[in-house]
């Protein structure tokens, strides 16, 4: 039975491996002493619960120059943790079956030790790795890295049919289009999404407001949340990684709530005519967002967004990349594809 021991070892150091990527990430990353901690005492768990390595045998393993074209590219931290995660949980799961195989006898030991620890030791540590995981993906920057204008689209403030309204801003450029419909009941709105859909052709992400269930039956690309809205972890609980989720922040306190949110809406920038606002934020707002220390998600600036407006928006990002959500200027003109471009042509590029 030398080669189950071999098994053991060889899932083991996978495991470990893996572990020690998700510590260097909660570690050098995140500065996270508690989860850095987490980490290392499951690591150090597992190699105390692992036979010694008198079964290493690397020079005959025939799996050892096998690998595919995915192992060799990473895009992002995210998916650096997410590869090393899969392969923790891909592990664990290998020793917790190899492990539900009877004790060996006295004759088949003969000098290899087996595999001595029951299942459930490894059950539970795979569960705990879901866990880990969790927490270091909640932590991490999303690898999206945001739009430069989104079209807050509403079919009241539109002086044309709102399906020329956001063909025009596609076709313009725009790159993202929210669906803002407060009044409409649950069929019309879902009826609306995948018009918006379908109108967007992939060109654009479209974004439901409020609403998750809708956006994932209408095959949008977000849904995005207000303050008083679902909770961004009951949100996430609904759409996986199925989604990009929004949340609207007004100051940094929101901001640091919303730091697992693939994007923020950050504003009231300026006043609006298409909603009262009491109170503004303010460029301030966007200057502080932008110049924290640990980067919180891509920054969509709100309210009141203009040509004229867009240069102080750009003096307090300080060359830091953000985007603009925009709603009147662009639904409310007779040519909202030269409304689109306009607003374009006064945004940086994002890097």
């Amino acid at each position: 039975m030398r080669d189950r021991a071999r098994i053991t070892d060889a899932a083991t150091n996978r495991a470990a491996e893996a572990l020690r990527v998700m510590e260097d990430a909660a570690r050098f990353l995140l500065d996270d002493r508690a989860l850095t901690a987490e980490l290392k005492q499951l690591r150090h768990g597992l190699r105390a619960a692992a036979p010694p390595p008198a079964a290493r045998d690397t020079q005959s393993d025939v799996g050892t120059d096998v690998s595919t074209e995915a192992e060799l590219t990473r895009t992002s931290a995210r998916s650096v943790v997410e590869a090393a995660s899969k392969r923790l949980q891909e592990s664990l799961r290998s020793l917790e079956e190899w492990s539900k195989l009877p004790p060996l006898s006295p004759g088949e030991r003969a000098g290899v030790r087996a595999p001595a620890s029951p299942p459930s030791i490894y059950e539970s540590a795979r569960y705990r790795a879901y866990t880990l995981e969790q927490r270091l993906l909640d932590a991490l920057p999303s690898a999206f890295t945001g739009w430069r204008l989104c079209l807050l689209l509403t079919e009241s403030l539109c002086a044309r049919p709102w399906p020329d309204v956001a063909r025009a801003a596609i076709d313009a450029g725009a790159d993202s289009l929210q669906l803002r419909e407060k009044n409409l009941s649950d069929r019309d709105l879902l009826a609306r999404a995948r018009a918006l859909v379908e109108i967007a052709e992939g060109r654009a992400d479209i974004v439901i407001n409020d609403r998750p269930d809708i956006a994932l039956a209408a095959g949008a690309s977000a849904v995005h949340l207000g303050q008083t809205d679902l909770p961004l972890g009951e949100a996430r609980a609904i759409v996986g990684d199925r989604l990009l989720i929004g949340v609207s922040t007004s100051n940094p306190a929101e901001a640091e709530a919303a730091r697992a949110a693939d994007y923020c809406g950050v504003g009231p920038m300026f006043p609006s005519t298409t909603k009262a606002k009491p109170t503004l934020s303010g460029p301030d707002y966007l200057r502080a967002y932008l110049s924290c220390a640990l980067a919180l998600p891509p920054a969509l600036a709100i309210s009141g967004v203009s040509p004229e407006s867009i240069p102080e928006l750009v003096n307090a990002a300080a060359g830091r990349p953000f985007g603009v959500a925009v709603s009147s200027f662009i639904c409310a003109a007779d040519n909202p594809a030269a409304a689109t471009r306009t607003i374009l042509e006064a945004m940086p590029a994002l890097p």
